[in-house]
């Protein structure tokens, strides 16, 4: 799924068809109305790519619908544009599907471009996540499973395991799973959509894993960065759809309206905090 992110969503294709040609059945590109011209690139420089243009900006979770109903093949790999593919990832983390027929997903490692990892694991956002994440006391001890235990700063993300929730910048998905669960849930703005898929996920039985024999360069934000102040703003109203939808009626209402008062304190601190600063 593309928006405005011409040049990245060029690298992405170009080290798609370097190094994934034998493992991919098609490549499909749903452009979300771009103003620059990524649409008429990827018809001119991959004539080989299905290219969807889209007359608006349907979301984040409709794009992927909307690629992965027409794709074709046992597996669906969802890619942002802002990614490039590193050796045989792709290859990798078929094999790894083959092999494990209980996982539902499995997710490669995100470097920089520099080779630095990145934290792209994190557990569940759960009342004890969230509450601990937002009023700051995770950065008393980042490394703790307690206090870091969102971020996860205790895992250096060198060896494969299961995982809760990776970001799905890059997520191969077993096609049955994806059938299994409908797909994402349109419903999001365009953040916590996939933890929201990965939740349910877990819920009907199937394992997510994270391998880091298979990485992806990772931009970070190719579309996001064009728009920080309305990113802040939809990633605190995703997590409330999340809670309204996953935990509403499930734990007490005084730990779920705290969760909600506490999100909506941090949203407006982060927005104070870009002002003062000009950003």
């Amino acid at each position: 799924m593309n928006w405005n992110t011409r040049e990245f969503l060029r690298e992405c294709l170009a080290s798609l068809a370097q190094t994934a040609a034998t493992e991919l059945r098609e490549i499909i590109v749903v452009d979300n109305a771009s103003r620059d011209g990524s649409a008429a690139m990827v018809a001119r420089c991959f004539p080989q790519v299905t290219l969807f243009r889209n007359a608006g900006n349907t979301g984040y979770a409709a794009g992927n619908n909307q690629g992965a109903a027409a794709a074709g093949g046992e597996y669906l790999l969802l890619l942002n544009p802002d990614t490039r593919a590193v050796a045989d990832a792709v290859a990798v983390m078929r094999r790894f599907l083959d092999a494990h027929p209980t996982a539902g997903a499995v997710a490669p490692r995100l470097v920089h471009p520099d080779g630095r990892g990145q934290q792209s694991v994190r557990s569940f956002p759960t009342p004890l996540n969230v509450l601990v994440e937002f009023l700051g006391l995770s950065r008393l001890a980042p490394r703790s499973r307690v206090l870091g235990g969102y971020r996860m700063g205790w895992w250096d993300q060198a060896d494969a395991r299961e995982v809760d929730q990776p970001m799905a910048s890059c997520l191969m998905v077993r096609r049955s799973a994806w059938q299994a669960l409908g797909g994402m849930d349109e419903g999001f703005p365009i953040f916590f959509n996939d933890v929201d898929f990965s939740f349910r996920l877990r819920q009907a039985g199937y394992a997510t894993w994270f391998l880091p024999q298979a990485q992806f360069i990772h931009h970070v934000g190719g579309s996001t960065r064009q728009v920080k102040r309305e990113m802040i703003i939809a990633s605190h109203r995703g997590l409330e759809r999340f809670y309204r939808k996953h935990y509403r009626g499930r734990v007490p209402y005084c730990v779920y309206l705290l969760v909600l008062v506490v999100s909506r304190a941090a949203c407006a601190g982060r927005l104070g905090w870009r002002a003062a600063a000009g950003r």
